[in-house]
């Protein structure tokens, strides 16, 4: 007698799960960490995909570090990837990115502004068959009015100047199918870099989530409005070439205003405008806007001056629980 096999008689405790990456990235955030593994346990393990949990301590002087290698201990699950020193919240990313294993990956902060209750509904999105999940972001409680005007002005300009579209109020909080992972992993490496941007960028099937950012669960943001504003500079430099094409637009005004000045002196016959203040006022204007120009070209300058260096994104001290590089 025959037996035969039938696929609801195989062992369905052998079908392997899909995996859900979620990196995090920490700098000085010891006292939300634990909160922070909790908060993202107590999710994680209601989902119907396995998880990995990626910390990346990006160099932070406090406690983190002995937290995270305490976690990592306790749960195998838990990777841990330490920096040799402070590389950027951007690098921690790519090196979540570059260490992940999952089938979807997602990047989140460390202080719990990113919802973990959003999680399901990003694996329900990729079940859905999008490969590029958008986190925009409807409300921001800890964030004052200063940053949120500035903010809303940096997408409003970069939309206008850039070939790309940006989601207004897209965050670092974002999730990418494994083969958009690889992309990134492949072809994304430059030195000045804006992740979100590449994310929005790479093509595939795409959607957005919207969520509600929390409350800040300890510490304060790493990111003073200098730090956003030089953010902000490098964004628009890497992503737009209109600041290089200021210089024509300045030759063309200033031929304008010299043809207007033409015109009115031939017509009233008063000669040309005279005045210790007017030369005064003509040439700082001129100067300004010619150190003006040369600051933005030095500034691509000092951008194609780094990639040319090629000096690695990240430095890696010590690892835990991963097994591979």
């Amino acid at each position: 007698m025959i037996k035969e096999n039938h696929p609801l008689s195989e062992d369905r405790s052998n079908l392997k799960k899909k995996i859900f990456s979620v990196v995090v990235s920490v700098y000085n955030e010891e006292q939300a960490l634990k909160e922070c593994y909790t908060e993202m346990k107590r999710v994680l393990d209601t989902l119907s995909w396995d998880h990995e949990l990626i910390f990346v301590n990006d160099g932070s002087s406090d406690g983190s570090l002995e937290v995270l290698k305490a976690l990592a201990s306790e749960d195998q699950k838990v990777k841990l990837i330490s920096f040799s020193r402070n590389f950027g919240h951007e690098a921690a990313m790519i090196a979540g990115l570059d260490y992940s294993t999952g089938d979807g990956v997602v990047c989140m902060d460390a202080d719990l502004q990113h919802p973990p209750e959003c999680l399901p509904r990003i694996i329900r999105a990729f079940e859905e068959g999008n490969e590029v999940i958008s986190m925009v972001r409807t409300r921001n409680k800890s964030a004052g009015l200063i940053k949120n005007i500035t903010s809303s002005g940096f997408y409003w300009l970069i939309n206008r100047i850039s070939d790309v579209h940006f989601e207004p109020n897209a965050s670092d909080f974002f999730a990418i199918s494994r083969s958009v992972a690889e992309v990134l992993k492949g072809n994304y490496r430059e030195k000045v870099r804006f992740l979100r941007g590449y994310v929005q960028n790479v093509g595939f099937q795409k959607t957005t989530l919207e969520y509600e950012a929390g409350v800040r669960v300890a510490g304060e943001s790493k990111y003073s409005l200098k730090k956003l504003f030089i953010f902000s500079v490098n964004t628009i430099l890497c992503f737009s070439n209109m600041p290089l094409k200021l210089g024509i637009y300045a030759g063309i005004l200033s031929g304008a205003a010299g043809m207007a000045v033409l015109v009115y002196t031939l017509f009233t016959r008063q000669g040309a405008p005279s005045g210790y203040a007017t030369i005064v006022v003509l040439i700082c204007f001129m100067f300004a806007m010619m150190f003006l120009l040369i600051g933005i070209i030095g500034e691509y300058i000092a951008i194609l001056f780094t990639e040319l260096k090629d000096r690695p994104v990240y430095i890696v001290r010590e690892t835990a629980n991963i097994e591979h590089n």
